[in-house]
């Protein structure tokens, strides 16, 4: 079994313990109405409400703490993707925006600079992210060994592509 199964399949097994979202009594009053969408990853959950905002719970971790990037996630939210440890979200400019574990698709920073407009597409494997631009070109971050290092075929994904699949 590879260390990416163990982590998940350890993780899922305390689902429902409220450090790993079972309890959002934190974020309750927020989501009481308005819920247009609610994700999960192995410990944490995402919702985007109808006005593009975006409530998260969970282990602050893997994403349940999203404060670091909560005032780009005040509006204009059309969708969030999940791997197990991160999350990403699209915003109706085409942007992303990414919290969770840093190293698992939470931080973005090497590539922000190509997350800023035209993304039409995020999907997630367990460690990583992989993002399609309009243009036809693929955007990848997170774990290298899971994905995220696209260099030997990068030549290949510049232009042209039309969906990914995690």
């Amino acid at each position: 079994m590879g260390f990416c199964s163990y982590q998940v399949r350890r993780v899922c097994y305390h689902l429902g313990n409220s450090v790993f979202g079972g309890d959002s009594s934190r974020v309750e009053h927020r989501l009481q109405e308005g819920v247009v969408q609610v994700v999960g990853n192995a410990c944490t959950f995402a919702a985007i409400k109808l006005n593009g905002s975006v409530i998260t719970w969970g282990d602050s971790g893997k994403g349940g703490d999203s404060s670091r990037v909560e005032h780009r996630l005040q509006e204009g939210v059309v969708q969030v993707i999940a791997n197990a440890w991160a999350f990403a979200a699209i915003k109706s400019d085409g942007s992303v925006i990414t919290w969770g574990k840093s190293v698992f698709g939470g931080d973005s920073s090497r590539v922000e600079h190509r997350l800023q407009e035209g993304v039409v597409q995020v999907v997630g494997n367990a460690m990583t992210f992989a993002a399609i631009k309009s243009d036809g070109s693929v955007i990848t971050w997170g774990e290298t060994g899971e994905g995220s290092d696209i260099s030997r075929v990068e030549h290949r994904l510049q232009e042209g592509v039309v969906q990914v699949v995690g």
